[in-house]
């Protein structure tokens, strides 16, 4: 009798951890993506936000992936087409795992800004940013799970092939691309960065240049972040990787990429890494991680550090909207260094 009341704490312990462990593992899609935060997220309009994004017009496109869930874009343009004779560029973005498209709207609008007015003094570039909405976000269906919003983000991209064929493109033309993820959106452009054949033409859509690939606060892998939130031993929260079906391995999907690029005969795109200086969820050393993994495979790359931004402020700040201009740009004077000269 006098080891009954401990054995029956221990087991009311026990019986706690494994409770929430089995909650941690069965919930673990509305844990990861949080498209109801704020609770007011999925209410939002691209008009409530319209006076804040510099002049840009940014429309909603409602595309359905392969299982024909309606998913929304968001989607603007700067330059006119006519004047920039097929010149274009497009920009697949991917947020991170709360809110919605809208609020990012201000933010990611002076970048579009910028880079239409430095066209404009050169070669002019038609600039289009596509903003995936993942399934159960914003106005998009259905629930976000790795594998959904991975076709979510692969009908991004046949969108994108079927809007250059629409502003004149042609079959044999290929089609300049950025994927540009911020936190777990990073997870997802790399994931869709290692599909080499979704890049590949096909009988009915051109083949897609991807230029270059940002991750913006990126993590390694949901596993890294789970020995991150939980860095005790003896919690067993940190043990329950190989019950996850959400991995957004950044780590092994740059190394995927390489392999099957190369496999395809196509040139891999240049790695751009931003990190918040003060990130108060992802440590510094996971975008060290991920530069090293890029050096190791034969990715060339480059981390930047946005000084004294927090994990969702890099884009706020100047610096880290001048460092995607800069990385776009660049690439843009290399594609079409070409008709500049003809120019």
């Amino acid at each position: 009798m006098v080891l009954l009341p401990p054995v029956v704490f221990g087991g009311l312990v026990i019986a706690l951890w494994t409770w929430k462990c089995c909650m941690m593992v069965i919930f673990q899609n509305k844990i990861i993506y949080m498209p109801g935060l704020p609770p007011n997220a999925r209410r939002e309009t691209i008009a409530e936000y319209r006076n804040q994004c510099s002049g840009i017009e940014w429309r909603e496109v409602r595309i359905k992936p392969m299982d024909g869930t309606k998913i929304s874009l968001c989607v603007a343009s700067v330059n006119n087409i006519d004047v920039c004779d097929t010149r274009i560029v497009y920009i697949l973005y991917f947020q991170g795992n709360a809110s919605s498209i809208p609020p990012r709207l201000p933010f990611l609008s002076p970048v579009l800004r910028m880079l239409g007015d430095r066209s404009l003094r050169d070669v002019p570039v038609r600039y289009t940013i596509v903003c995936c909405s993942y399934r159960g976000y914003w106005t998009s269906k259905g629930r976000p799970s790795e594998k959904g919003i991975a076709m979510d983000a692969a009908a991004s991209l046949v969108w994108i092939r079927d809007d250059f064929l629409q502003h004149g493109g042609n079959l044999t033309d290929s089609i300049p691309i950025v994927i540009w993820g911020q936190s777990i959106g990073a997870g997802v452009a790399t994931n869709l960065a290692a599909q080499a054949h979704l890049f590949q033409r096909t009988e009915s859509k051109p083949p897609v240049s991807l230029q270059a690939l940002i991750l913006e606060t990126p993590f390694i892998s949901v596993r890294t972040m789970l020995e991150t939130l939980y860095p005790q031993k003896w919690l067993p929260y940190r043990h329950l990787w190989p019950f996850l079906w959400n991995h957004l391995d950044s780590s092994k999907a740059l190394g995927l990429m390489r392999e099957r690029f190369t496999r395809a005969g196509i040139e891999s795109p240049k790695v751009i890494i931003l990190e918040a200086g003060k990130d108060e969820l992802v440590p510094r050393g996971h975008g060290a991680v991920l530069e090293k993994r890029c050096r190791d495979v034969g990715l060339s790359v480059e981390k930047r550090t946005i000084g004294g931004a927090f994990h969702t402020e890099v884009m706020v700040r100047p610096e880290g909207r001048m460092a995607v201009v800069e990385a776009v740009q660049k690439l843009s004077e290399r594609l079409f260094s070409q008709s500049r000269g003809e120019g």
